[in-house]
């Protein structure tokens, strides 16, 4: 995965969980990852423009209003699995096909949430996905409208398809390569969570971010689905070895800080 300052500064704003950053540690993460102090200054300069970022003092910043509300639902991947309930067979619909598609930012946005969620498109305007997560349907409205979706979309609860309908939803969704990443990732995180301490600080902390925003990536995009699609027992596996991974990485970066970003050169 490309790090970019952007990317780095912003991983490192949510990883805050609402508390400010300094500029002189995210001028020294970017450096740290040969991005630049200047480059570092003018990310933060723009992000702050565009409202994903604000100021809360001299030299400090947390995220900004508009990246609020897609901060709010990846912050729940620590507790992810929670949100998943038995399912009865049943599906949650959306349709969308009475809502434009010429105002780009609302397009975006109203995909974004679909695929925050889970949802795969059936039919043209026509998402779906299981309906095994958070309290009910109304919850998940309240989720999907928080995140983009316009108030305007039809959300409902469906069931009893057809079986040739029934087999072409299952299929929406690539649950083989769902299983071999669990599996996949879940070794190589703890392949190298067994060798860390072995490793530079800077090494450490520059393939801890590396590793854990591409590992948080797959667990926010989750689709969630229960059995039979899935392994679910794999999947909450794969889940809390990101957590401990997650653990291990803000330790690192914890040690870093303390350091003021002093290490060793190879």
């Amino acid at each position: 995965m490309k790090i970019t300052p952007r990317k780095l500064i912003l991983d490192l704003l949510l990883a805050e969980n609402g508390a400010s950053l300094p500029a002189k540690d995210a001028v020294a993460a970017c450096v740290l990852f040969e991005l630049g102090e200047v480059s570092a200054r003018v990310t933060l300069t723009r992000l702050l423009a565009e409202g994903l970022a604000e100021s809360t003092g001299r030299g400090l910043y947390k995220l900004g209003p508009k990246a609020m509300e897609v901060a709010g639902e990846i912050a729940t991947w620590r507790t992810e699995n929670y949100q998943v309930r038995p399912w009865h067979g049943d599906y949650i619909t959306v349709h969308t096909g009475s809502l434009g598609r010429t105002d780009r930012t609302a397009l975006i946005r109203r995909e974004r949430a679909l695929k925050l969620l889970g949802f795969r498109e059936l039919e043209k305007g026509l998402y779906i996905r299981p309906n095994n997560i958070t309290a009910d349907v109304n919850a998940v409205r309240i989720r999907l409208r928080k995140l983009g979706l316009e108030n305007d979309a039809l959300i409902c609860v469906s069931s009893d398809f057809e079986n040739a309908t029934e087999a072409r939803i299952q299929a929406l969704w690539n649950c083989a390569g769902l299983a071999k990443n669990y599996e996949t990732i879940k070794k190589q995180l703890q392949d190298w969570m067994a060798q860390v301490d072995q490793l530079d600080l800077g090494v450490a902390a520059q393939e801890s971010l590396l590793l854990g925003s591409a590992a948080i990536h797959d667990v926010v995009f989750d689709p969630l689905l229960p059995a039979p699609f899935v392994d679910v027992a794999a999947r909450e596996q794969f889940i809390e070895v990101v957590r401990e991974f997650d653990r291990v990485g803000h330790a690192i970066w914890k040690k870093l800080r303390q350091s003021n970003f002093v290490v060793s050169k190879p």
